[in-house]
């Protein structure tokens, strides 16, 4: 058992301790690639943190000018693959609330729904509803000829 032992370590030691040299500098290699930005390995998966976009109001039947949504805008968490994530527009992320077919009278709690572009997930939407209320319009008082 001992002469297996030493046998396994000490025969062909110099190819053995070469082999593992390079195998933890090919390991090095890879984790830090992964970690510039423009390195090698630009594919790994990135999240992204997008706050403040807006929430846009969908509707078939009701005058949208006339609904107020609070709060107004909403934080998307996104992943996709890190080239994307760093070239990402904002506005290219798309946050609305689907009123068709329903009537708002006084308010309304509805889902936020999220459309992203081609290779983009969406993981979160914080908050996941909003509030939707029918605002009071003053109509405009005509001015009187004198």
């Amino acid at each position: 058992m001992i002469r297996f032992l030493r046998n396994l370590f000490l025969d062909d030691f110099w190819l053995k301790l070469f082999s593992l040299i390079l195998a933890t500098l090919i390991w090095l290699t890879i984790y830090f690639a992964g970690l510039i930005p423009n390195g090698p390995l630009t594919l790994l998966q990135k999240q992204r943190t997008l706050p403040g976009l807006p929430v846009t109001i969908v509707s078939s039947d009701d005058d949208v000018r006339n609904l107020v949504v609070i709060p107004n805008t909403v934080t998307v968490l996104v992943e996709g693959n890190s080239v994307l994530m760093r070239d990402l527009n904002p506005a290219a992320i798309r946050v609305r609330v689907d009123l068709s077919g329903i009537q708002v009278r006084e308010s309304l709690r509805r889902r936020v729904e999220v459309a992203t572009p081609p290779g983009v997930a969406y993981l979160k939407v914080m908050p996941e509803e909003v509030q939707v209320y029918r605002s009071v319009v003053n109509q405009p008082t005509a001015k009187r000829a004198e």
